[in-house]
C-alpha cells in the first residue's frame, strides 16, 4: 500500500463534522487512531511516540485555543529540528558529535573479588 492509498482511507470531512457536532465521540476517535498507530510502530519507536503525544495532549490542554496549539506544537517541532541539540545541528556535524562521543570519558571498571568459603 502507497502513501496515497493509505491518506485517502481518511475522510476529512467527517472528522471535521464529529469535531465539531460531537466533540466527546471526536476525542475517541483520535484516541483510537493515535494508539492504532502507535500499535502498528517498531517496538522501539514506541516509547519515544507515547512520550512525544503525551507533550502534544499536554500542550492541547493548555492552549487557549485550537491556533494556539497549532503555533506551540509546531514551535517544539522547529526547535527539535533547529535548536542546538537539534537534528540539523546533528546532520551538519557529524564529525563533531562523533568526536564528542569519542571523548567521553570511559567508565571505570572495579574488580571484585569472590567471597572464599569458610571451609
Amino acid at each position: 500500500m502507497n502513501e496515497e492509498e493509505k491518506t485517502s482511507d481518511f475522510d476529512f470531512d467527517l472528522w471535521s463534522k464529529m469535531a465539531q457536532e460531537e466533540p466527546e465521540k471526536f476525542e475517541l476517535m483520535r484516541q483510537q487512531l493515535i494508539d492504532d498507530l502507535i500499535a502498528q510502530a517498531p517496538e522501539h519507536f514506541k516509547p519515544r511516540m507515547i512520550g512525544l503525544q503525551w507533550q502534544v495532549d499536554q500542550v492541547r490542554k493548555q492552549a487557549i485555543n485550537p491556533m494556539a496549539t497549532c503555533s506551540q506544537i509546531s514551535r517544539k517541532m522547529w526547535n527539535n529540528v533547529l535548536g542546538e541539540n537539534g537534528l540539523l545541528n546533528a546532520l551538519q556535524e557529524p564529525k563533531k558529535i562523533l568526536s564528542t562521543l569519542e571523548k567521553a570519558p570511559a567508565g571505570k571498571i572495579l574488580s571484585f573479588e569472590r567471597p572464599k568459603s569458610g571451609k
